[in-house]
């Protein structure tokens, strides 16, 4: 009975999809939004700024929910951040690609800094002043997806979704795809049969590849990856339509990252999860050296075979498919150790059972990779408690335009002598 007359109040209370009302902006949160208040209930709104006096539409959203999300409107009193959107189709309503076209890139990465700050201190009790740092050359926060989707409507014509819909907005450019993506004349030609199309601008290619999707044929396209990260270099051959960073710089940037916080060395064992096309075992493979070790996991077949070709010449390196949880369990319970760990895990991040696996490796330094700060701090919560401390937390502009930000975090064991008592009881 209680069951039926919750779904009985659910269904009865007023939508206020459609309602406008004046407010004054508050603070940032995340998804690209920032919060006001409606009557009393929370409303996440789009295409706003903390400061800003606006118009609010509710777009989703009933009396008595827990939040609400609007979109602004109407600005009526501006932010000095305030800029002009670069491309025609951002706004409400309309592309649901870009966050934050219609702020500077300056104070979009203090917006990002803002969330990560909230989201450590909400979700895992732990104080952080972080600033987001743009990447080299990337000085406009244009054209740098290297990878982009475009879905096809009925008609064959390729385009780009209303924010929350499966309504498809024709476009002529996106305007944060790199130009050789644009080149491809995706944009500009039928589709037909096809549901989506998606384009890979590769960094050792001659010009980007269009792959229609469904795919009418079997055959693996392939594309060749080139990363540069200073004192280390590499080259990868991976499926076309597999996993790789979208930023031309972050692959690089992160790779050096990593290499400059664990610090490896020759002879030493690194274990590698959610090693992907296998970037970052490349990298700890060259500096472990044939005295050394490396152990790397992943689940996704194409990855997996794409790691094996990428890693062949390389004997210290031994790749194991599954699930990370699944192949780290009965390694530990064999008392393996690793010196090293890095782990570039999906945006959903490891998950408990994970980090206490690698805890129970016995790492002297572990490495991070994120592109969700929710999901970093949810784990960095569990590896504190587990006995690590946290060295170094970096964030990085990989995703602008976007509410998404790359993120990096280094973590070391913590001596008896480094415990304060009130962690210590924490810790137990």
């Amino acid at each position: 009975m209680s069951d039926q007359r919750q779904d009985t109040d659910e269904s009865s209370r007023v939508s206020l999809v459609g309602t406008q009302f004046e407010a004054q902006i508050g603070k940032v949160a995340h998804g690209g939004h920032c919060v006001t208040r409606y009557d009393g209930q929370v409303v996440f709104v789009r295409h706003a700024l903390p400061g800003e006096t606006v118009r609010v539409q509710i777009t989703d959203g009933k009396a008595g929910d827990r939040f609400m999300l609007g979109d602004a409107i109407q600005v009526l009193a501006a932010s000095e951040h305030r800029v002009v959107p670069r491309c025609r189709f951002a706004g409400p309503g309309n592309c649901g690609g870009c966050d934050w076209q219609h702020s500077d890139l300056a104070y979009q990465r203090e917006l990002k800094a803002a969330v990560v700050a909230e989201q450590f201190q909400r979700l895992a009790g732990i104080e952080v002043e972080v600033e987001v740092e743009a990447f080299s050359g990337d000085q406009e926060g244009l054209r740098w997806r290297t990878r982009t989707e475009f879905a096809v409507d009925g008609s064959g014509a390729a385009g780009l979704r209303r924010h929350h819909s499966h309504e498809i907005i024709p476009v002529d450019d996106c305007l944060i795809s790199t130009g050789r993506v644009i080149a491809t004349g995706v944009l500009g030609r039928p589709w037909p049969g096809a549901a989506s199309v998606d384009v890979i601008d590769a960094s050792g290619e001659p010009q980007a590849l269009a792959v229609p999707l469904p795919q009418r044929s079997s055959t693996v396209q392939y594309v060749t990856e080139r990363v540069d990260a200073g004192d280390w270099s590499g080259e990868f051959r991976l499926s076309a339509r597999g996993f790789w960073q979208v930023h031309p710089a972050a692959a690089a940037t992160f790779v050096a990252h990593v290499l400059h916080e664990l610090e490896p060395k020759p002879g030493e064992r690194a274990t590698d999860l959610y090693s992907g096309v296998g970037l970052f075992a490349l990298a700890l493979a060259d500096a472990v050296g044939p005295t050394g070790a490396v152990l790397a996991i992943e689940s996704d077949a194409r990855a997996f075979g794409d790691a094996k070709a990428n890693l062949r010449t390389h004997q210290e390196v031994e790749l194991r498919r599954g699930k990370v949880d699944r192949v780290l369990k009965p390694l530990v319970r064999q008392g393996i150790h690793s010196d090293l760990v890095v782990l570039d895990p999906p945006r959903t991040g490891a998950g408990k059972s994970v980090i206490k696996e690698i805890a129970a490796l016995r790492p002297r330094a572990v490495a991070y990779v994120a592109c969700d700060p929710a999901a970093l701090a949810r784990s960095l919560a569990v590896t504190c408690r587990s006995g690590f401390g946290i060295q170094s937390l970096r964030a990085f502009g990989a995703f602008p335009i976007t509410y998404y930000v790359g993120g990096t975090a280094s973590v070391e064991p913590l001596t008896h002598l480094q415990v304060s008592p009130k962690l210590r009881r924490r810790l137990e």
